[in-house]
């Protein structure tokens, strides 16, 4: 009869740990740390079947779903887990790429993770998109504060009712300093 392999991978921009846990039982081994390519990757998890049946998981983070889509494309499954809903063992604070590696695989293998629905391209697209508003919104409040409060400085205050309105920001070109450097 064919076991099972859980292996628990950790993902970052540049490489990736891999560990493997029988499902057997016994202790999670390191099988060691790749660059991160997909290609090598599945080579090497293709490795690590050898008749076995192999399923991973990764934490969600910011390499994003891609990984997931090319593994289960390739057939092998792939579950993408919440990083915060990974279960921590009490005073171990150290964390290492390996460690983590060994830890998702143990976890995988006992089902103790929280899988996280992976989205469709499209939705994806539409959280960058939304992302990006929001980061882009962020800043031009943030500018907006620090040019008021830099008038406010200087003894610029605006009478009107609106700020950031027409008359307001016709208001602000026309404000003139004496050091050209805070012009």
């Amino acid at each position: 009869m064919k076991t099972l392999r859980s292996v628990g991978l950790d993902v970052h921009k540049d490489s990736i740990a891999i560990a493997v846990a029988e499902g057997e039982g016994g202790e999670p081994s390191l099988v060691g740390t790749i660059p991160n390519d997909t290609r090598l990757l599945l080579q090497k998890l293709k490795k690590l079947g050898g008749g076995r049946k192999v399923r991973c998981c990764y934490e969600a983070g910011p390499t994003g779903y891609g990984l997931h889509r090319a593994l289960n494309a390739a057939g092998v499954s792939c579950i993408v887990v919440a990083p915060s809903l990974v279960p921590k063992q009490v005073g171990s604070r150290v964390k290492t790429d390996r460690r983590d590696a060994v830890k998702l695989a143990r976890f995988l293998r006992s089902g103790d993770l929280t899988e996280v629905a992976v989205p469709d391209r499209a939705t994806e697209a539409m959280r960058d998109l939304e992302r990006a508003r929001d980061d882009a919104k962020n800043v031009e409040r943030s500018a907006r504060h620090q040019l008021g409060k830099f008038l406010l400085r200087h003894g610029r205050i605006y009478e009107g009712k609106t700020a950031w309105c027409g008359k307001h920001l016709e208001w602000i070109r026309k404000q003139h300093f004496e050091h050209e450097a805070q012009e």
